[in-house]
């Protein structure tokens, strides 16, 4: 069966399930592009406040597909080009998407699947799963914003002994890390991300949209910046009816809703 996005939903959450049978769910342009197609819709949907990436059959994603990456060294460099560039597009939707993006990873996630998982905003691993940068292992740079997330994210010495090792990491010392934020039972991953989807689902919209946008633009100001850039948020979802719903529910002990 050819590589395909599936795409399923669970109550206010738009489920993406990576499959490509009998190759680990390896990625390639045609998924790349149904996950930023589906992305696109699910923000224009006000059904979809959430998103969980998976994988099919136990697996998340093994990454690119090493004999499609030896085809492409015979061809013209813009072949493989392209394809980088449609991963890469993918990613940025990911990373601007205004709604939360979950990873739900079970078996393994290495290369452009661990940097894919890297991307979302929350991730949820089985405590049985591996993760690895394994492009050094066969010869190759990252890719998917790889190098990106870890450098954000690590301190310099971890980040490198990822990415240049190249080994295996469990679920676990991710958690550790910081790089893992829920752990789960060999099976339960998608479950436990759907749990913690539905409380995102629970909260504000517009207040998670802020809460994305200012994280990702915080490395790039100074404080004083970024403080001028809380209290536009601050001020624009003070006035909007999700605060006012927000503070009367807290107020009058009963849950809110939002919309």
């Amino acid at each position: 069966m050819p590589a395909e996005l599936r795409s399923t939903s669970h109550g206010q959450t738009l489920v993406l399930t990576l499959s490509n049978t009998g190759l680990h769910n390896a990625l390639d342009p045609a998924i790349y592009a149904a996950g930023t197609e589906a992305l696109n819709g699910a923000e224009r949907s006000t059904e979809v406040r959430s998103v969980v990436i998976t994988g099919a059959d136990g697996v998340f994603s093994t990454g690119g597909n090493l004999q499609r990456l030896q085809a492409h060294c015979a061809q013209g460099p813009e072949v493989q080009e392209e394809s980088i560039d449609a991963l890469h597009n993918w990613i940025e939707t990911i990373r601007a998407y205004p709604k939360p993006v979950l990873a739900a990873v079970e078996g393994v996630a290495a290369g452009a699947g661990f940097a894919l998982a890297l991307a979302c905003d929350l991730v949820v691993a089985a405590r049985s799963a591996k993760f690895a940068m394994s492009y050094s292992r066969v010869g190759l740079s990252p890719d998917g914003g790889a190098s990106w997330s870890l450098a954000r994210t690590l301190p310099h010495a971890l980040a490198a002994e990822l990415l240049m090792c190249g080994d295996p990491v469990d679920a676990e010392r991710l958690h550790a890390l910081g790089l893992v934020n829920r752990l789960a039972e060999p099976g339960g991953a998608l479950a436990a991300a759907l749990a913690l989807a539905q409380t995102l689902n629970e909260r504000a919209p517009n207040v998670l949209a802020s809460t994305k946008e200012l994280l990702d633009e915080a490395a790039q100001h100074t404080l004083n910046a970024h403080l001028d850039l809380e209290r536009q948020h601050f001020m624009r979802n003070l006035r909007h009816a999700n605060a006012g719903e927000g503070i009367a529910a807290f107020l009058e002990k009963r849950p809110p809703r939002y919309r």
